[in-house]
């Protein structure tokens, strides 16, 4: 594995890191810790005797820009290792304006004060837009530490092909589709449980259908609902995977999958159960970000190696062979066959 391919994928776990505060911050109210002041806290740069909730919001601030310093980072050395047209440079520019689009999307929500125990429809509209950002910025983080391993340098174009995939190829797409609106109707669900905290599951269940129910509770039973229809694309995208391709990377990633979404299932009765508290959600969403990350690989890898023609460990060899090394040189790889 070379050195970017490394720092790529601390890139991403990084990030990984700063989504959990960010949901941190929203499950305990502590978005409105700095006011109504962006880039700003409080109208200061640095806030003095500052609450909790404004050590929080600080923070995540604070982390945020250093996430936004790592992917531009990441994005130049792309730049720097990989030739013109490569699919790493692409994934990587991707990477910084997605970054660029989340922290605009995070001030737009302190800005017009779509946090702490704000209700409103706008703030339950860019919550998922929020999230939707944030899912196709880990997709991006993802794919350029993925695609700097797999994909020679030498290699320029495109290295996906959509069409001609088959079953496989339309199941893992529903799968990917599916996710994004799971994650959408999570983003809501974890937005009225904050708001609007039950105190025991008999209680929360006549919250949902009372007929005054704020329209937030009433959007809870849709989360679990379609949870299950989205459940059985992905274990079946993930069989037909198994069953139809190859590749030892994208066996892994099928496997990973069903495990992850396993886990999350799990995860979302705990929660259920326990009546969403502030740790439950946090590791609700990780296995959620977790999950969309290894069926976006999964796609990644299935297209790649029924494109490629590649057999079992044979792209895995390859790329290893192939991957740039810290200066940006890389060995010479003559496939098999020619």
């Amino acid at each position: 594995m070379s050195r970017f391919t490394r720092f790529a994928w601390l890139v991403l776990l990084y990030n990984l890191a700063v989504v959990a505060w960010g949901a941190f911050v929203r499950a305990t109210g502590s978005g409105a810790g700095c006011g109504r002041h962006w880039p700003m806290c409080n109208g200061v740069v640095v806030p003095r005797a500052p609450s909790t909730a404004t050590l929080i919001e600080f923070s995540h601030r604070l982390t945020s820009g250093l996430a936004l310093l790592l992917v531009v980072a990441m994005a130049a050395w792309a730049f720097r290792v990989f030739p013109r047209r490569h699919v790493v440079r692409r994934a990587a520019a991707a990477s910084v304006v997605l970054i660029l689009t989340e922290a605009l999307i995070g001030a737009g929500l302190v800005l017009l004060e779509l946090v702490a125990h704000d209700a409103s429809l706008r703030r339950a509209v860019a919550l998922p837009a929020h999230l939707v950002n944030t899912f196709f910025l880990l997709a991006a983080l993802a794919l350029t530490a993925w695609w700097s391993r797999t994909v020679p340098r030498e290699r320029t174009g495109a290295v996906v092909r959509l069409r001609g995939q088959g079953g496989a190829g339309a199941l893992v797409a529903g799968s990917l589709v599916g996710t994004l609106l799971l994650g959408v109707t999570g983003a809501v669900t974890a937005l009225g449980d904050t708001l609007f905290p039950a105190g025991s599951l008999a209680e929360g269940v006549r919250q949902d259908f009372a007929p005054t129910a704020h329209f937030l509770l009433r959007l809870r039973i849709w989360h679990p609902t379609l949870a299950l229809g989205v459940g059985a694309i992905v274990l079946g995208a993930a069989g037909v995977v198994w069953l139809t391709r190859e590749g030892e990377a994208t066996r892994r990633f099928a496997g990973a999958v069903v495990l992850l979404f396993a886990a999350q299932l799990v995860a979302g009765v705990t929660n259920l159960l326990l009546l969403a508290p502030v740790w439950m959600q946090l590791v609700h969403l990780l296995l959620a970000d977790v999950l969309w990350i290894a069926l976006v690989l999964l796609a990644a890898s299935t297209a790649a190696v029924a494109r490629l023609g590649a057999r079992p460990g044979e792209l895995e060899s390859a790329a290893s062979a192939a991957a740039p090394r810290g200066d940006g040189s890389t060995r010479e790889v003559v496939p098999a066959g020619r």
